[in-house]
C-alpha cells in the first residue's frame, strides 16, 4: 500500500514539509510505503476549462509544460493521498488549488481512495484553507481520513512546525487513523458501492 502526500508549498523543505514527514515517518511504521511529492516552485496552470481532457478521455490534462500530468501518474499510482500547503491570506496557496482542479477534472482515479488535508501556518487561517483543500475529496467519493484535530501545524521558519508538540501528534494520529483504514479496506475485500449515473441539475432553465 502505497500513500502520495502532496507538498504544495513553493518551499521544499519548510513547515509543510515538517508535518508531511511527520506523517510518512509514522506510516512506515505501519509498514506503509509513502512519497512526498513537492510541486515545485515552477507557475501551475489554472483548469481554463476547455474540456479537452474530457473529449480525449486519456485522463491527462492537453497542457503538458507543468506538473500536472506527472502528478496525475503519481496519484493513479497510489491507494491514498494526503494534500497539503502553507496558509496564504487564509487559503491555500494558488498553485496547490490548480493543480488539484486540473488532476480531479481531467480524470485522475481518486474515487474510494482515502484523502487528507493539511494547512500549516504562522498564526491564522488554517481551518479555513484545510476547509477548502478537503472539499474536493468530497465531490469525488474519497473517504475522508480523520484525526484528533484538524490537521494543522503551527510554524514560520523552516522546521518550527516540529516544535508544535500537538500539531506533531496530529499528524501521527492522522497517520495511524489512515493505515487502519487502508488496511481495513484491504483486509475487508468489499467491492466499492455502484454509483448510480450523475443528474446534474441547473436552477436555472
Amino acid at each position: 500500500m502505497k500513500v502520495l502526500l502532496i507538498n504544495g508549498s513553493p518551499h521544499r523543505n519548510g513547515n509543510t514539509h515538517t508535518a508531511l514527514d511527520e506523517i510518512a515517518r509514522q506510516l512506515s511504521t505501519h509498514d506503509i510505503e509513502t512519497e512526498i511529492h513537492w510541486i515545485g516552485a515552477q507557475p501551475v496552470r489554472g483548469c481554463i476549462a476547455c474540456g479537452k481532457c474530457r473529449q480525449n478521455g486519456n485522463g491527462r490534462c492537453i497542457f503538458d509544460d507543468d506538473i500536472c500530468n506527472t502528478t496525475i501518474e503519481k496519484i493513479n499510482g497510489a491507494d491514498a493521498l494526503i494534500v497539503a500547503s502553507p496558509v496564504y491570506y487564509g487559503t491555500p496557496t494558488g498553485p496547490i488549488l490548480a493543480l488539484i482542479h486540473r488532476c480531479f477534472f481531467a480524470g485522475a482515479r481518486v474515487g474510494g481512495k482515502p484523502a487528507a488535508a493539511v494547512t500549516v501556518c504562522r498564526r491564522g487561517g488554517a481551518t479555513a484553507a484545510f476547509q477548502t483543500l478537503q472539499m474536493p475529496f468530497q465531490m469525488m467519493n474519497m473517504p475522508i481520513v480523520t484525526s484528533q484535530y484538524w490537521n494543522i501545524a503551527y510554524g514560520r521558519e523552516p522546521g518550527q512546525a516540529a516544535q508544535d508538540t500537538e500539531g506533531m501528534q496530529t499528524m501521527r494520529t492522522l497517520a495511524d487513523n489512515m493505515a487502519w483504514m487502508l488496511k481495513s479496506i484491504r483486509q475487508g475485500n468489499i467491492t466499492p458501492p455502484e454509483r448510480e449515473p450523475w443528474q446534474p441539475m441547473h436552477f436555472i432553465r
